[in-house]
């Protein structure tokens, strides 16, 4: 009967032998605490204000990391074609599934996975935008390895590819998903950026631009797709499926084309691989380009609109010449020091918020 007289709370602190619960306690105090901020920032608008704004810039310097990263893989990737450029996808996607899915089960063995599937309905879930993304994301990298061979200079491709900044926000605005004449206005400006930084020699048509445009259209889908999933799901688990749907389809491009369809073709690319050096730059690529760079974009959109995320991560082509400049000894011209600053500019304007408070 004394145990029925007690509060929930006086239940909560001692166990069977005594002793505090320690945990119990903790997950109290931490709702308490969530529980006060809230009525802080609510009877203080400004400091509500100040308080997404930050969290906000937070995940805005996780998609310019992932920018930085895909950016100055350039150079790996430059270094580490010898075996094939299907070949090179299909293995750093690879290494990055492993390593992923490994990191989910360690995330998982500290309590550290929140969205972890419980159900059939989540592992469904899960695996549906996994499927979804890597699917977009084999079509992006693939088509951009396609563009290239065909004969679509490096400067050229990095600036069709990156038209991605102007599809998402249409593609937003025909799924209905507001676009804000802001958000327009800075798609405009780093697009002229864009063109200031890889156009050298005039712009003309070749049939291969429409296989770099389809590798914008398929990096934007992938854009709105996480967008539309992440939030939901365990994201690394997201960012490992989707690299083993990219592996598993880049397997077939990688056996047809870059092999020949034959054993021999098989053992050439083994030998190369066989190498210390040709490693260096594929694990670059692996781990922070595949592995850490693509779940930085999943765990980021959570809160950013994808049209802003699109316009932080167009900053790739900006660390791509940056990092051929500082590592390869590549010149930087005037022209391309101002596309720079004019998409750092519509990056900057693009994170303003003019709203009156």
């Amino acid at each position: 009967m004394d145990s029925l007289s007690k509060t929930p709370l006086q239940k909560m602190q001692r166990n069977r032998k005594g002793r505090v619960c320690r945990s119990r306690i903790q997950n109290l105090n931490y709702e308490h605490n969530i529980n006060h901020t809230t009525k802080v920032l609510g009877k203080c608008p400004r400091a509500f204000f100040y308080f997404c704004a930050m969290a906000n810039i937070g995940y805005s310097f996780l998609l310019v990391l992932a920018a930085f990263i895909w950016g100055t893989t350039f150079v790996a990737q430059a270094e580490g074609n010898s075996a094939g450029p299907f070949v090179f996808t299909c293995a750093r996607n690879f290494i990055a599934t492993g390593l992923l899915f490994g990191l989910a089960k360690i995330l998982d063995s500290f309590g550290k996975s929140p969205r972890r599937p419980v159900t059939a309905a989540d592992r469904r879930k899960l695996w549906r935008a996994g499927v979804l993304c890597g699917l977009a994301l084999a079509c992006g990298t693939n088509f951009q390895q396609l563009g290239l061979f065909l004969g679509t200079s490096a400067g050229k491709s990095g600036f069709l590819t990156t038209c991605y900044i102007i599809l998402v926000p249409v593609l937003s605005f025909f799924i209905g998903k507001k676009v804000s004449l802001k958000n327009w206005a800075c798609v405009g400006i780093t697009l002229a950026g864009l063109y200031l930084l890889c156009i050298k020699d005039g712009f003309s048509v070749e049939p291969s631009d429409g296989v770099l445009l389809l590798c914008a259209l398929s990096f934007a889908v992938q854009i709105l797709i996480i967008d539309r999933f992440g939030p939901d799901v365990d994201n690394v688990r997201l960012s490992a499926i989707q690299c083993l749907v990219a592996c598993v389809l880049s397997a077939f491009p990688m056996f047809f084309v870059d092999m020949g369809h034959s054993a021999v073709g098989f053992w050439q690319a083994v030998e190369i691989y066989s190498h210390g050096a040709a490693w260096v730059p594929l694990l670059y690529a692996a781990v922070l380009s595949s592995g850490v760079a693509f779940t930085l974009q999943i765990v980021a959109q959570n809160k950013i609109k994808p049209t802003v995320a699109s316009l932080l991560m167009s900053l790739e082509s900006v660390f791509a010449v940056l990092g051929g400049w500082a590592v390869l000894g590549e010149q930087l011209s005037l022209r391309e020091a101002a596309g720079c600053a004019v998409m750092m500019a519509a990056v900057i304007l693009a994170q303003i918020n003019f709203e009156k408070k």
